[in-house]
């Protein structure tokens, strides 16, 4: 008979693979979105994206609808805003700048996660946390300086999206309680779809076409970094500490570095390589010592954790 430590131990470990399969899909969002843009505008595919995952995520809920109550709802719907934001500048960065720079301008949302908490709600932010925003703000110049273009539109609104992605994570773990996350999903899905469909029907029409290549960027998008994505987080990252997946997540511009480098051909300067690496190491600083901390205390999991039904 297993015991408690081990059960926990075994979850831990397989919330480890999976959330790093996570950040595989979530850097493959970057490609396939560049991908689709060729042929279908950011904001077409944006809605067309959403709409995609939310009929896929209705097929999956059906055996669940009965569950479904008007908390469920508000609860999607407001987070579902949190991630239309989140999208919608994110569709908008990428489009405008390169998948390296945007995956590693996405990733500050660790740093700014614990200042928006401490803004807020007055919570520790340690001395780690305010060296990895300097390290940010260096990069960020470094950024400025060694690009073609420097600090520009996509590179801005990618940072944008890098606040909003902190805001969507505040707000699930403040809102989020004993909903059934897949119904919570469902709503969130529909939500963006529904922001992205009035923006498709309010903005003047945009013609684009659809190949089989943008058609399976498409796709991949609303099933892997979408439906599959927040299916895995929401099961798994219960199962490990949010310093550790915290540390798996910078994985995410590391795959996006490196299908824009081989897949798409992207190429960065030297300036630009200082300033990602900055920024990197901006979210992996404090992080780090944050997991070693965690590591001398023996804590490898989160205490409490359930079984998903």
């Amino acid at each position: 008979m297993h015991t408690l430590t081990e059960q926990d131990d075994s979850r831990s470990s397989r919330a480890t693979l999976w959330l790093i399969v996570t950040t595989l899909f979530w850097g493959g969002s970057f490609i396939f979105n560049k991908i689709g843009f060729r042929e279908i505008p950011p904001l077409t595919f944006f809605f067309f994206r959403f709409a995609l995952a939310t009929l896929l995520m209705g097929v999956l809920c059906l055996p669940r609808l009965h569950r479904f109550d008007w908390r469920t709802f508000r609860t999607g719907l407001t987070v579902g805003l949190a991630l239309a934001a989140t999208n919608l500048s994110f569709v908008l960065g990428v489009s405008g700048t390169s998948v390296s720079r945007a995956g590693f301008l996405n990733n500050l949302f660790v740093l700014l996660i614990p200042l928006l908490c401490f803004a807020f709600w007055r919570e520790r932010f340690d001395r780690w946390t305010a060296a990895g925003l300097f390290l940010a703000l260096a990069g960020i110049w470094q950024l400025a300086q060694g690009g073609v273009e420097g600090f520009n539109r996509g590179d801005l609104l990618s940072t944008l999206c890098a606040l909003f992605i902190a805001l969507h994570i505040i707000s699930v773990s403040r809102l989020l309680r004993d909903e059934d996350i897949y119904l919570v999903s469902l709503v969130q899905f529909a939500t963006v779809a529904a922001v992205g469909g009035l923006l498709f029907l309010v903005l003047p029409a945009t013609s684009y076409t659809v190949s089989w290549v943008s058609a399976g960027s498409l796709v991949y998008c609303a099933i892997f970094p979408t439906v599959i994505c927040f299916t895995l987080q929401n099961t798994y990252q219960r199962y490990t500490t949010p310093t550790k997946a915290g540390l798996i997540y910078t994985l995410d511009p590391v795959w996006s570095m490196l299908g824009g480098t081989l897949l798409l051909g992207e190429r960065l300067t030297a300036g630009e390589w200082i300033g990602c690496s900055l920024i990197f190491a901006s979210v992996v600083l404090p992080l780090t010592v944050k997991r070693l901390r965690e590591r001398h205390l023996g804590i490898d999991y989160r205490a409490g954790s359930v079984a998903v039904d």
